[in-house]
């Protein structure tokens, strides 16, 4: 299980985790696959859209990519 970081449920992490779980059930992809295609342990994932983890640029650029979108467009599904 990954640590929460000390940041946690912050507004930017909350809305990050929540465009991405919001865009990835949109797509009918599961956690579990999209942490496949983006290279990211699922815990890590879970994590991530429940705003627990503050993920670092490369991880959000995979995650983007993963559900076919630019960093740039996620982060405004996330309202950032």
């Amino acid at each position: 299980m990954p640590i929460t970081s000390p940041n946690a449920k912050e507004f930017p992490l909350v809305a990050f985790g929540g465009a991405v779980r919001a865009t990835r059930s949109e797509r009918g992809v599961s956690q579990e696959e999209l942490a496949h295609k983006s290279g990211i342990d699922r815990s890590y994932l879970g994590a991530i859209e429940r705003g627990d983890q503050n993920a670092g640029l490369l991880h959000l650029t995979r995650i983007a990519e993963a559900l076919s979108l630019s960093l740039a467009e996620l982060m405004a599904k996330a309202g950032l």
